[in-house]
């Protein structure tokens, strides 16, 4: 069985990160999966274990860290700790499926410090006016909390030459072809052809 790709999504709050990521999901049919991250704060109302996150304690938090089972953790806050589990990624690209992650500039970093053949691609606004629009039509967060996120945008987009695609989403839909574009065409990279490639040069001829 072929196994799956690894594929990263990150770029400023408000950028549509999360509508991308529905749309690949759900264009994939069953192919790709969201990956599970695991977390110190405890569920919410609906929330499942599992399914939106693998809810551990602090004690278990620090154990998975001492022993490397993490490809990248974070504190956020100085209260909850979130991170991506290396054995639930490393299970699903085993059993052919691809997987996606959609987190931050220094997570993503250390994914591929950890996973090279990852696959990472940067989203970004057409400009800074647009996301500020776009962060003032949430309607769901104060001027100061704006402000914040238009600065972390700059840092976060000052990394992009970091990353192995940029895509500007200025219209939705023209975003969401290049990305699956992007990850039609990962397939057939030298990197995700071994077998192939090992079965046709010991081929006879």
């Amino acid at each position: 069985m072929k196994r799956g790709i690894l594929y990263i999504i990150s770029g400023p709050s408000g950028v549509g990160k999360g509508t991308i990521a529905r749309a690949l999901l759900e264009a994939s049919e069953g192919s790709m999966v969201f990956s599970v991250s695991a977390t110190t704060r405890a569920p919410r109302p609906g929330e499942e274990h599992g399914r939106e996150y693998f809810f551990i304690t602090r004690e278990e938090f620090d154990r998975m860290i001492e022993e490397g089972e993490f490809l990248e953790y974070m504190n956020v806050f100085g209260r909850n700790y979130y991170g991506t589990p290396r054995r639930y990624v490393e299970e699903q690209l085993e059993a052919g499926r691809d997987v996606l992650l959609d987190i931050d500039v220094n997570g993503a970093m250390k994914v591929k410090e950890n996973c090279p053949e990852a696959v990472a691609i940067m989203l970004a606004p057409p400009s800074m006016a647009e996301l500020r629009r776009r962060l003032e039509n949430r309607g769901t967060e104060t001027q100061e909390v704006i402000e914040r996120r238009l600065a972390e945008a700059k840092s976060e987009l000052s990394r992009m030459n970091e990353y192995d695609y940029v895509i500007v989403n200025d219209d939705l839909l023209t975003a969401i072809e290049q990305c699956q574009r992007i990850v039609e065409t990962s397939k057939y990279t030298p990197a995700y052809c071994v077998e192939f490639v090992n079965d046709l040069i010991n081929e006879d001829f």
